[in-house]
Formats: C-alpha cells, sequence, structure tokens
C-alpha cells in the first residue's frame, strides 16, 4: 500500500459508512436482551435457549474477529466488510422469520460470526483512511457512535417490541437490520477504498494458528457465555484447563511459524509497544466493567421496580448522549492530553456509576429512574473520555499492514471482557435476589413487596460494587500507563538535549 490517500471528501464518506455498520452489530449486542421474554413467549423457549441466543452472538463475534482482521490485513478490508455485512444483512433476515428456537439459535450464531467478520475492517479502515490528529478525530466519531448504539440498544429494543407487541415484537429487532444494512451495502460498494493493503509476497494465511487460537478463544470464553446464575454446573470451569493448553499450543506454533520465517496470526512483537500491552488491559477490564453494569440497570428497573422495557431502557439515554459528546471532544484533543485524558475519564466514570448505586438504593421508587438518569449524565462523559481516546492511544504505533489483526485483539479483549464481567456480575446479581427471597419465604401486602425491594438493593449495590472495582482497576493501569509515557518523554528529553550540546560542543 502506498502513502497516497483518497480525498477528504471520499474519506469522511467512507468512514460514514463503516461507523453506521459498526453501530448496527453492536445494536445487536444489547437490544436483543430486552426481546428475550418476547422470544420465549412467541417460540416456547426454554431458559437455556435463551441463554444461547446472547452468548452464541457473543461467542461467535469474538471467534470471528482475529481471523477476519488477518484476512483482511493480507487480502482487502473491503472486500472482507462486505462479505460481512452481507452476511450479517442475511441472518438477520432468518432470525426475523425463523419459525423455531432451534433456527433462531444457529441463524443468530451465524449473525455474530458476520459481525465480527465486518468489526475488524472497520479499525483497519480508519486506520488506513487517516493520519495524525484526523485520525484522531475519527476514533472519537466512532467511539461517540459505539457509546450511543450500545446505551440506546435496550431503548431501541423495548420501543420495537411496544410497536410489534409482546408475542411477536422481538422479530422486528432484526427486521430493522434488513433495509439498513441493503442501504449501507449499496454505499459501501460504491464509496470503500479498493485495493489490497500487503505486498504480494506476503500473502500466506497461518491456517493452524487461526485453528489453535479459535480453539483457546471459545474454551476462554464458554464456561462464562453458559453461565446464568440458576444453578450452573460447575463442570463448565473444566474448559479453562482446555484453554491453557490450546493457549500453550498456540504460542508454540506461532513462534514456530515465524521462526520459518512466514508470517504469524498474531505478531507477537507487537505485545513488546508498552501503549498497545497497555491499552488491550484498559479495554479489557472496562469491558467487563460496562455491558454488565448496563445489564444490572436493565434487570433491576424491570424486574425490581417493575418499569415497561422501554422506560428502563430510556434510562439511559443520557450516558449515551453525554458519551458521544465526551467521545467527539476526547478524539479532537486525545493527541495533545495523551493518556491523562483516559485518566480523568475512567475517574469520572467510577465516581458516575457510585452516584448509579446511591441512586438506585436511597431513593424512593417513584424518584429512582429519574437519578440514575442523572447520574448517568456524569458516567457517560467519563466513557466518551475512555473508549475511543484510548483506541487512538493504543494503536498508536501500529504500521497500518497490521491494524486489522491489532484492531482485532483489541476488540477480543473487549468481548472477552465483557462474557467474563457479565456473568460474574449475573451470578453476584441473582444469587443475592434468589437467596434473600428463599430467606425471607412468601411474604404478602407490603411487607413482602419490601422484602422484594430490599433484595433488589442489595443485589443492585453488590453487582454494581463488583463492576466499579473493575472500572477502579481500570484506572490503575491507566495511570500506570501514564507514568510510562510520562519518564518516556522525559528520558527524551534529556537524550536530545545531549545530543544537541554535543553537536554544538
Amino acid at each position: 500500500m502506498t502513502d497516497d490517500l483518497p480525498d477528504d471528501r471520499t474519506r469522511w464518506r467512507a468512514f460514514g459508512v463503516c461507523v453506521a455498520v459498526a453501530a448496527l452489530t453492536i445494536l445487536d449486542l444489547s437490544k436483543v436482551n430486552v426481546g428475550l421474554p418476547s422470544i420465549e413467549r412467541s417460540l416456547d423457549a426454554t431458559s437455556s435457549s435463551l441463554q444461547l441466543i446472547v452468548a452464541g452472538y457473543a461467542l461467535a463475534f469474538g471467534l470471528a474477529l482475529v481471523p477476519a482482521g488477518r484476512l483482511g490485513d493480507l487480502k482487502s478490508r473491503r472486500a472482507l466488510f462486505i462479505t460481512g455485512l452481507v452476511a450479517f444483512t442475511t441472518a438477520s433476515l432468518l432470525c426475523a422469520i425463523a419459525p423455531t428456537i432451534e433456527v433462531l439459535m444457529v441463524t443468530r450464531i451465524l449473525q455474530g460470526f458476520a459481525a465480527g467478520t465486518q468489526m475488524p475492517q472497520v479499525i483497519g479502515l480508519v486506520q488506513q483512511l487517516f493520519r495524525g490528529a484526523e485520525r484522531g478525530r475519527a476514533f472519537g466519531l466512532f467511539g461517540a457512535m459505539i457509546g450511543i448504539s450500545t446505551a440506546l440498544g435496550p431503548t431501541i429494543g423495548g420501543g420495537l417490541i411496544a410497536i410489534g407487541g409482546e408475542q411477536d415484537g422481538w422479530r422486528l429487532l432484526f427486521w430493522m437490520n434488513v433495509p439498513l444494512g441493503i442501504a449501507a451495502l449499496l454505499f459501501a460498494l460504491k464509496l470503500l477504498p479498493k485495493g489490497s493493503q500487503r505486498r504480494a509476497a506476503d500473502r500466506e494465511l497461518d491456517i493452524v494458528g487461526i485453528l489453535l487460537l479459535g480453539a483457546a478463544i471459545v474454551t476462554l470464553m464458554l464456561p462464562f457465555v453458559l453461565t446464568t446464575g440458576a444453578g450452573d454446573s460447575g463442570a463448565r470451569w473444566l474448559w479453562l484447563v482446555a484453554f491453557a493448553v490450546f493457549l500453550v499450543l498456540f504460542v508454540l506454533w506461532e513462534m514456530r511459524y515465524k521462526r520459518h520465517g512466514k508470517s504469524p496470526v498474531v505478531h507477537f512483537e507487537l505485545f513488546r509497544l508498552s501503549s498497545y500491552r497497555n491499552g488491550l488491559a484498559i479495554v479489557a477490564v472496562y469491558f467487563a466493567a460496562l455491558p454488565a453494569s448496563f445489564l444490572m440497570v436493565t434487570l433491576y428497573l424491570q424486574e425490581g421496580l417493575g418499569l415497561a422495557p422501554l422506560f428502563a431502557g430510556m434510562v439511559s439515554i443520557p450516558f449515551a448522549a453525554t458519551s458521544a459528546v465526551g467521545a467527539y471532544v476526547g478524539g479532537r484533543i486525545v493527541n495533545r492530553v495523551g493518556r491523562a485524558l483516559v485518566v480523568f475519564g475512567l475517574f469520572m466514570v467510577v465516581v458516575g456509576f457510585v452516584l448509579l448505586m446511591l441512586a438506585a438504593t436511597l431513593t424512593t421508587p417513584d424518584v429512582t429512574p429519574w437519578a440514575m438518569a442523572g447520574a448517568f449524565l456524569v458516567g457517560g462523559l467519563g466513557g466518551g473520555f475512555v473508549v475511543s481516546p484510548n483506541q487512538t492511544l493504543t494503536l498508536a504505533e501500529i504500521p497500518v499492514e497490521q491494524s486489522g489483526v491489532a484492531g482485532s485483539m483489541q476488540q477480543l479483549g473487549q468481548r472477552v471482557g465483557t462474557a467474563i464481567g457479565t456473568a460474574v456480575a449475573t451470578s453476584i446479581f441473582y444469587g443475592i435476589v434468589r437467596g434473600s427471597t428463599a430467606a425471607s419465604g412468601s411474604g404478602s401486602g407490603s411487607v413482602g413487596s419490601a422484602a422484594r425491594l430490599d433484595a433488589y438493593h442489595e443485589a443492585f449495590r453488590s453487582g454494581t460494587t463488583f463492576t466499579v472495582s473493575l472500572i477502579a482497576l481500570a484506572l490503575v493501569l491507566a495511570v500506570g500507563d501514564l507514568v510510562v509515557r510520562v519518564r518516556a518523554s522525559r528520558r527524551e528529553a534529556v537524550d536530545a538535549g545531549s545530543a544537541g550540546g554535543e553537536a554544538r560542543a
């Protein structure tokens, strides 16, 4: 690939297509959760089937990321993007018309694979199309759209179910992807840059490495995505033993593959870059907390306070609004402020989520949704200063020809973090609710209602304490990265001063 870039109009129009499709795939991570009760009634689904509809999408998404990122780097990001978009739109159509729960589970997994094929190409295309400050602004807009999609998913899902009805409203969750996917496909064919990113001599694909990495990802995520918090078998944790085996085999194979002069799936030298290594750790820990927090808010408002799905989803709108503003501003200033911006953002998220916990547990039920929405204003602004600036800083030193797989590793960290955090938070939440309900017995009247609400208060308090602890850990990691960067900057200044003195002498 040459360093020649398309003109500004072409680049930003192509970017618009990419970010719109990314937002569409992220919406499916959150909006479908709201439709699970409707799916259960319509298709007579079991709890295990419903769990697989959510978990299967996340697992397939994570499994496709790295191979798709590698293929995009080697071949054509445009071709992989279009392939993923066609598959995602087709799978959404099949989900919408699924006659049985078994068909829906299969098509939902296919939809996850398609989403995982698209997402690395978006990151790679941003790296390919933009440089310097423009790249920061592009990632800022990207982060704004992702933040809006994540936070508005429950609201959109609740609204579509209200329109379609309790029995079959869930089908609209998938139908909406079809016209939007077709429109995006037409724009992608017209606007995305054509051509390869790599030299013809460097096009080998490490099939064995891909299979070993896929096995490692599946065995790592599987015990977490199968966790429901309702008497799960402890035998599922044995999958982590298999994960350790596959991970060792993958590393050994990749090292051998590299020694033979071939190009592996993952270039381990990328992890020698502290900016990349630290950025991956921050985003993985942060995403272990964020989606889990949104899930607990939805559970608390719907099951604890009895709000309808639409109104429960609307509580998170302030997070979406301020997150979008924060991501846009953060993208414009990240190259000047650096890691300190992420540190400040994480601190604000901690404050916002502590306020969220207090609002949920210390206010009266009629005030609680409004108080939680106010806390989301603070947390959302901080969240906007985290995701897109961290993405810019993490990929800043990555060569463009490796940006697809590097970005896919970052996305994989998000998916794995989400699976682990959601599993733990759900187990904490439901464990306390069920334990308190069993201990209090079948109370009646106001006494029973008060005991039930107290149980949800305790469940939300404990679950949020867990997620806030994770965000605090991400804050510690960000502070550590900031210290590393400051020290490196000082060393460079001293070296430059010494070199200047020698030149004058």
